[in-house]
């Protein structure tokens, strides 16, 4: 009989499918859903250092004196996080899952002792969700790096729990990057987070956000990089994330050598159903095929596993369009 329990980040889970940090994941009714539903973990929703940020500039007066603007800040920052631990303590007294939490930042001081307190109020892991525009000509993709490794390693000083790190796709040598990340104290990296991105609106000449929601097609970037990291003699946990919506998906990313898979689009179209179904299919694929563990399988079509790696590359491409030029 088929077993699908796995192990993430040091944790044990009751299956690799993991609700990615959501709305759904906002509140301890959405987490005890996720649990019956069969998730083998949640990521909660992010707290954002830059909207904890802005909500302490919007409470300022222009002509406000600097120890009112200092309050205010704090104030701001206390009950945002004030929230967020009750969150995690919340989730954790009504569910047996790890109660993953995710912090949105883009800079490596201020809200790093907010980790602390995430810690003690029972989280089993922390995502750290980095993400930021360079804007200076001047610095380099090494300087841009070193604000990840500064991350991590200022919160490697105070947390016991495991820290994951969820990357954005723009990156010069993702397997180099992911490597320093380890290297760096990384106990797990997500492949890929979805960006804001910006679109145009010709019609009112307005800025407006795209579309959030990933799709399946865009699997196959990620399905390229999660095989090739994990091909790697890098002992980090992936995470694989983007275009989940069957279980056939989640199949995949793990036979490319993806830890667990997170799920978060599909929610928003069907709902928890989708984790239910997913196990269903894992399962029955599985005893098919007569895998007993997920360890039988994983990574088996990786870079390192397959007979001919440089399907993973570029030099696969004349041969393959070819056909349709």
């Amino acid at each position: 009989m088929s077993t699908i329990n796995t192990r993430y980040l040091g944790l044990d889970l009751s299956s690799p499918i993991i609700v990615g940090s959501s709305n759904f994941t906002s509140k301890v009714e959405s987490i005890v859903e996720a649990e019956a539903a069969g998730a083998g973990a949640v990521v909660l929703k992010s707290l954002f250092e830059e909207q904890i940020v802005s909500q302490a500039h919007s409470m300022s007066s222009r002509e406000s004196y600097p120890e009112a603007d200092d309050y205010l800040q704090y104030y701001t920052r206390t009950n945002s996080v004030d929230a967020y631990l009750d969150l995690i303590a919340g989730a954790r007294k009504k569910v047996k899952i790890p109660v993953i939490a995710s912090i949105n930042c883009f800079s490596p001081k201020g809200w790093i002792d907010f980790a602390l307190e995430i810690e003690r109020a029972g989280a089993s892991a922390l995502e750290v969700n980095i993400f930021f525009i360079p804007t200076d000509k001047h610095e380099n993709s090494t300087d841009s790096e070193k604000v990840y490794f500064r991350i991590i390693d200022n919160l490697k000083k105070k947390l016991k729990i495991p820290v994951s790190v969820k990357i954005g796709q723009k990156f010069s040598n993702i397997l180099n990057f992911v490597w320093q990340m380890y290297n760096h104290g990384a106990a797990g990296v997500t492949m890929f987070n979805r960006f804001y991105e910006p679109d145009f609106d010709i019609n009112n000449l307005n800025i407006v956000p795209a579309s959030v929601l990933s799709n399946p097609a865009e699997q196959r970037y990620v399905l390229r990089w999660v095989g090739m990291v994990s091909a790697q003699d890098i002992k980090i946990d992936i995470s694989a994330s983007t275009g989940v919506y069957t279980g056939e998906d989640a199949i995949k990313y793990l036979l490319a050598g993806a830890t667990t898979v997170q799920v978060c689009s599909a929610l928003y179209k069907r709902g928890f159903t989708v984790v239910s179904e997913i196990n269903e299919t894992l399962a029955r694929w599985m005893n098919n095929k007569e895998f007993r563990s997920i360890s039988d399988f994983r990574g088996k079509l990786n870079y390192r596993n397959v007979d001919n790696p440089s399907l993973f590359e570029r030099s696969q491409f004349m041969k393959h369009y070819s056909s349709y030029i």
